[in-house]
């Protein structure tokens, strides 16, 4: 037998060498861990992946670092045959007196899932009021993922609003009446707003550090973008059309796994950033997650024709009819500063204090009567081209020739 007095060094060598192999254990499995700096900052070995679309961070080609999780793989849909039923639900969130009602006449066709963020007594809620729209949208896709439509938009809960296309004057419900679905089902995810600005082609810049007040959320999204993609290198640039408006096929949903829109809202619920800029940061991360890459700026003609049907024959024709645009709200400014002159000498006149020493611009006798005839024309071109391009998008074939796609007889809208 061992004495007591050997015994003792024998077990503190044992118990040092179980000690150093744990100690190595761990410190192998933390390395392997992203690392937490100061204020969230993500220290990560990244990984290669699909949203290293036009970055500039270098991957390394040997990396023994798991990846957080598998990239989705994303494809092409198939749109059903000509004359099928697509199902479809409308997300959008609804805070206090909100009008929501619009929706079940305008759109008797959408199945409507309104989420109301102060009430958490109504039947549709999400766990917090963070973040804007981004808490309703991922808890609508995390508590309905196994029952899916075909097809979901995600908007804000007003009819009307400058960011909805000038082309259906703001009215959303016109936009989703006009909505092409197999454009979504085949796109897998399309933004609801064709019109680049704000936006496209080249918007959100994460690594820069000067804060401009109009993408507050911009100095912020080189920390959280370690947060949200730990597995992906900062982009140099963020775009697509605003406004956290957009529409995505169940297919391209189920290419995700439930468990990242969990991670995903649990940021949201976590993150210290105010509600404000949490939702910003989020406002261009969306094409990101449904599609792989960091600019997804279709060409805005391409959008209209492919996406609602209206279609003006090409790039060429579409900017022929915005230029008329253009020329329009010239000659509106144009009026609008005539008539302002014609009330400042009205009310000098009124006060008794028009006279030679006044110094005020008279404005050309008449010239407002030419500037509203003009004004009347370009509006019957604009309205004349408008309903061309709507007659042209009733044809599969023009669509496609216009959008540059192959077409063969029974394609569908």
């Amino acid at each position: 037998m061992i004495s007591s007095r050997r015994a003792i060094p024998v077990l503190g060598v044992a118990f040092f060498v179980v000690f150093v192999y744990t100690v190595s254990t761990l410190s192998q499995q933390w390395r392997r861990m992203p690392q937490a700096v100061g204020l969230g900052d993500m220290v990560t070995t990244p990984s290669s992946s699909p949203l290293s679309y036009q970055n500039s961070s270098k991957v390394p080609e040997h990396s023994d670092r798991e990846p957080y999780a598998p990239q989705p793989h994303y494809v092409s849909g198939i749109p059903k045959p000509p004359g099928s039923t697509y199902t479809k639900t409308l997300v959008v969130p609804q805070a206090g007196t909100e009008d929501t009602e619009w929706i079940q006449f305008e759109l008797p066709e959408w199945q409507p899932a309104v989420y109301v963020v102060d009430d958490p007594s109504a039947p549709l809620h999400p766990p917090k009021n963070k973040g804007h729209e981004v808490i309703v949208y991922l808890s609508y896709i995390i508590e309905h993922y196994e029952k899916l439509p075909d097809i979901i938009a995600f908007m804000h809960s007003h009819q009307y609003a400058w960011h909805n296309d000038d082309l259906f004057d703001g009215n959303a419900a016109d936009m989703l009446r006009r909505l092409n679905p197999a454009r979504v089902v085949r796109e897998g995810y399309m933004n609801l707003r064709c019109t680049w600005s704000p936006g496209c082609p080249d918007w959100l810049h994460p690594g820069t550090l000067e804060e401009n007040e109009q993408k507050q959320e911009e100095t912020m999204l080189a920390r959280s973008w370690g947060e949200i993609f730990p597995d992906d290198p900062i982009p140099d640039v963020l775009a697509q059309p605003c406004c956290a408006q957009f529409v995505v096929s169940r297919e391209r949903i189920l290419a995700t796994p439930k468990a990242r829109f969990v991670y995903y809202r649990d940021w949201i619920l976590r993150t210290e950033l105010s509600d404000y800029i949490s939702g910003r940061i989020w406002e261009y991360l969306w094409h990101v997650v449904f599609t792989g890459q960091n600019v997804v700026c279709p060409k805005e003609h391409v959008c209209y024709c492919d996406g609602y049907g209206i279609c003006f024959g090409g790039e060429e024709g579409y900017n022929e009819f915005r230029n008329l645009h253009k020329v329009k709200g010239d000659l509106e400014e144009a009026l609008k500063e005539w008539r302002g002159q014609a009330e400042t000498i009205e009310i000098e006149r009124l006060m008794g204090t028009l006279g030679e020493e006044s110094h005020v611009t008279v404005p050309d006798p008449g010239r407002d009567i030419e500037l509203e005839d003009q004004i009347v024309q370009k509006e019957l071109l604009i309205g004349a081209m408008l309903r061309n391009a709507t007659v042209r998008g009733e044809d599969p074939k023009a669509r496609a020739l216009e959008v540059g796609r192959p077409w063969k007889e029974g394609d569908g809208f």
